[in-house]
């Protein structure tokens, strides 16, 4: 993931707790793929689980984490104080930075078949035809045609396992700011992460972009060039709304400069 320490935006559906009991299983046994950091924040979570076959799975995942990649990934500044706490109070506190482990696999089955996705080609319609866990492996571990295939996926969680994946680039993030046919939350998502407003193309594009919320699109006027703003103003493609603020915002500057 670009610059980007934060969790993934995949736990944020976990933590709603909106997710499907069989997706919540498949991340209690460490089959999702995802970061390490990110795997053991859930794993916290799953733990208590409001499903005690799902608890209890979690738990027997927990028993089987390779401590020394468990304390370097517990080091990256993604994991909140409340997971380091809850691997604290079972013997394992990270007490300095993360090293070269923090992302090496968690669980020892893992360790030769990380990158197993990515080396199963499977083109558009292919992966159309995977159950969800499978396309969310995709999503973390596959290819980058692979993951602008993914992100236009009906299942938005899907589309967040394509935003939390550690490969994903900025470039491909500008990519999927100009899409019309993302979900909403995918703009979402990637206008209210840091690391991706580092961009100026990501910036561009989301306030260019019809599909982009409106709330959304007036917070990133004030972050464009002159000559963009007054693009937008005129672009009958974007909502009205944005259409107006652009100008006021363009007649505020020309005043300002009298």
């Amino acid at each position: 993931m670009p610059e980007n320490d934060g969790p993934s935006p995949l736990l944020d559906q976990f933590k709603r707790g909106d997710v499907p009991r069989e997706l919540r299983e498949q991340a209690a046994l460490g089959a999702l793929a995802l970061r390490p950091a990110d795997q053991l924040t859930l794993l916290s979570w799953l733990s208590d689980d409001k499903d005690a076959g799902v608890a209890q799975v979690a738990e027997q995942t927990l028993t089987r984490l390779a401590p020394a990649a468990t304390l370097a990934a517990l080091a990256r500044p993604g994991v909140g104080e409340a997971a380091r706490a809850f691997f604290a109070a079972r013997g394992l506190e990270a007490d300095g930075a993360a090293g070269a482990e923090a992302e090496s696999p968690l669980l020892p089955e893992h360790a030769d078949a990380a990158d197993e996705p990515a080396e199963r080609e499977k083109g558009p319609t292919e992966l159309s035809m995977l159950p969800v866990v499978e396309k969310m492996k995709y999503a973390i571990k596959g290819t980058r045609e692979q993951r602008g295939t993914l992100i236009r996926d009906s299942n938005k969680m899907v589309a967040m396992a394509v935003l939390g994946s550690p490969k994903l680039t900025i470039t491909e993030v500008e990519a999927f700011a100009r899409m019309g046919n993302v979900a909403e939350d995918v703009l979402r998502i990637i206008g209210a992460t840091r690391a991706y407003l580092k961009s100026y193309a990501v910036i561009a594009a989301l306030a260019k972009n019809p599909k982009t919320p409106v709330g959304l699109a007036l917070t990133l006027i004030p972050r464009l060039v002159e000559r963009d703003i007054k693009m937008l103003s005129v672009d009958r493609n974007v909502s009205e709304g944005v259409r107006i603020s652009a100008r006021k915002f363009l007649q505020t500057g020309a005043a300002r400069r009298r």
